[in-house]
């Protein structure tokens, strides 16, 4: 199968290209590289460009026969969406329905998209479930919302055939150690920590130490990229399959504070993590753990990295 990466030169991107290639499928990139690397693509084709510009995301599916689509091309950082909203609310409803109404004009009626758990918002009950109130408290939560609700709306008009995959957190690298995160600037807590285990002259940020959680810190459930990467084939095989679309969170179902990763990454490494405590940041909730229950029945997934260090002795 031909299969459409938009975003695919990214961080979760590049990994989905190395299990579609590992699994005898065939990725085409589409990437304008604002945040992506052309080496993360490795030999995949790579078409640069905007997925904003509709006729080129068309041509491009007619071109190369695509037969199913996994959009990740997104404005991805919570704290930038509270002071910059029009970049994530307008512009990734707008690469959404770029890509939809490109497919719209083609034979091409599958769609994976890349959602998120910050849907949510702050939760009512942990672990979360897909059938949960949607309420996000920032511009990122609610462009993918928007997202989406968008793409309900194709399923309904063009019969296109979606998985809307709601990602917690993020984290980890490819065990080959020639796939990991080069985000600029980097946001991810994991990183974060390890970078301030060996740089002493970087002291990491604590954002939030008063939450009624155990140690007073944020709680998060961390999902290894590849387990995510895996999920997006999945969902592809799901959707032709079954021939109907679906929603599925994505995640391990145990959640992790960050005094927790700091220790893990401490233990890991052998050194201490200089960090400072700071306010709160406006939007975190203080608590998100998946019930990714779902994701096993509807596409047989469930996470290969169930544990802390799992994870981080891969970054």
């Amino acid at each position: 199968m031909k299969i459409l990466i938009t975003g695919g030169a990214g961080y979760i991107g590049s990994h989905t290209v190395r299990v579609l290639n590992e699994n005898g499928e065939t990725p085409v990139v589409l990437d304008n590289l604002s945040t992506g690397h052309r080496e993360l693509v490795k030999d995949s084709e790579l078409v640069i460009g905007d997925v904003r510009d509709t006729e080129l995301v068309k041509n491009t599916i007619k071109k190369r026969q695509i037969e199913a689509v996994i959009h990740f091309a997104a404005n991805s950082l919570v704290g930038e969406s509270m002071s910059k909203p029009a970049k994530y609310l307008r512009d990734n409803l707008d690469m959404t329905i770029s890509v939809l109404e490109a497919m719209a004009g083609t034979n091409c009626q599958i769609i994976v998209v890349s959602s998120s758990a910050a849907v949510y918002g702050t939760p009512e009950r942990i672990p979360i479930t897909e059938d949960d109130i949607l309420s996000p408290t920032n511009p990122y939560g609610q462009s993918k919302l928007f997202m989406e609700q968008a793409i309900e709306w194709y399923e309904k008009l063009y019969g296109f055939r979606a998985a809307r995959l709601r990602y917690f957190n993020a984290a980890g690298a490819h065990p080959d150690g020639d796939l990991k995160e080069m985000h600029n600037p980097e946001t991810h807590l994991i990183p974060l920590v390890i970078r301030a285990a060996i740089n002493p002259e970087f002291t990491l940020s604590v954002f939030g130490t008063d939450y009624l959680t155990p140690d007073g810190t944020c709680i998060r459930d961390y999902i290894h990229v590849c387990d995510l990467a895996s999920a997006h084939l999945m969902a592809i095989r799901a959707l032709e399959r079954d021939k109907k679309g679906f929603v599925c969170n994505l995640g391990i179902g145990q959640g992790y504070s960050v005094r927790q990763v700091i220790n893990a990454i401490e233990m890991t490494i052998g050194r201490k993590v200089k960090y400072r405590e700071c306010d709160r940041r406006i939007g975190d909730p203080p608590v998100l753990v998946a019930c990714a229950t779902r994701a096993k029945q509807l596409m047989g997934w469930e996470a290969n990295y169930k544990y802390l260090r799992q994870i981080v002795d891969f970054v």
